[in-house]
């Protein structure tokens, strides 16, 4: 099986090293961010509070009525791991307004994780995709037929997609204000495994100019927060997008965050279908994945700074864990 290890201290000092010359050549007092709890804005905090020192760190947990109370106490105990206040704002008024709660399958969610797996695997079986598949056809103007898909789509999965981009687009705007009005640099921690299949929301949270991250796999950022020291309970977590009962991101995806990198990986090391499959991938599951990053081509549209460091293929640092 591929090794997809980088050397993690090379990385973790290169990535500070840029937060520092992105906050001076900006001319701002500091960095701000959105701490969700999540491996990929913990690990973010930790590096930031590293490059720029913890007076000049910034971070806001914007949480609303659906967001998981696991995810909210590691925010809580990354930001007191790094001695750090952590300013809280509660954005379900907001969403309120915006009608993301009042559809009835949405309040089905908040029953039990079960709804959203059961509705998913029916809407999978029915027709042929996962949810999100069909929500990067429709970002791309394509028609869904047959009618059936639409209608269910419709029903469904639509009003979970439109609360996710509410939710991040909102998040954007608030730490937008809070940078101008502070004076601080927005940073954000999307990584490179969301990048490639679309798992983001455009114009969104993880959609920013400045996220050092874009060319880190998921498992090296979480290598990285091993190597930081993060509380496991941080490290360790499972991957979540924070908008529905049982919904974590490998769920919504349909591939766990391993398999996925390793095959992206892959497809960047030029080998065959056969080749990737004789390392244990089904066939369906290589198409899927490529289907994700050809469908989400439309995403990866916005103007962003080259990340510090890359994790893929032939990046010196993978020669150098290597």
């Amino acid at each position: 099986m591929p090794n997809l290890m980088i050397n993690a201290d090379e990385a973790i000092n290169a990535i500070c090293r840029d937060i520092v010359r992105h906050v001076d050549r900006a001319g701002t007092e500091g960095v701000v961010l959105g701490l969700s709890g999540g491996l990929d804005s913990s690990v973010l905090a930790a590096l930031a509070v590293r490059a720029v020192g913890p007076d000049r760190v910034t971070l806001i947990y914007l949480f609303d009525h659906d967001s998981d109370r696991e995810i909210a106490a590691n925010a809580s105990l990354l930001a007191e791991h790094l001695g750090l206040d952590l300013e809280i704002r509660d954005i379900s008024g907001e969403m309120r307004k915006r009608g993301v709660y009042k559809p009835l399958f949405i309040r089905m969610l908040r029953l039990s994780s079960v709804v959203a797996r059961i509705s998913a695997g029916s809407y999978r079986l029915i027709c042929g995709e996962t949810p999100f598949k069909t929500t990067l056809r429709v970002g791309r103007g394509e028609a869904i037929h047959p009618w059936y898909k639409k209608l269910l789509f419709g029903l469904t999965m639509h009003h979970v997609d439109f609360g996710f981009s509410q939710r991040h687009q909102f998040r954007r705007a608030i730490l937008e204000k809070v940078a101008r009005e502070r004076n601080l640099s927005l940073i954000g921690a999307a990584n490179m495994s969301e990048a490639r299949v679309g798992w983001f929301v455009k114009d969104g949270i993880d959609d920013l100019p400045y996220q050092p991250m874009t060319a880190l796999y998921k498992t090296q950022v979480r290598q990285l927060s091993h190597a930081l020291g993060l509380p496991p309970s941080v490290c360790n977590q499972r991957p979540s997008p924070d908008m529905a009962k049982g919904v974590s991101d490998e769920f919504g995806i349909g591939h766990d965050y391993q398999d996925l990198d390793i095959v992206v990986d892959a497809f960047d090391r030029g080998l065959s279908d056969s080749d990737i499959a004789a390392l244990g991938f089904a066939r369906a599951d290589i198409d899927d994945i490529r289907d994700l990053m050809t469908l989400s081509d439309w995403k990866r549209r916005s103007e962003h700074e080259d990340p510090p460091v890359s994790g893929r293929f032939g990046s010196d640092l993978r020669e150098i864990a290597s």
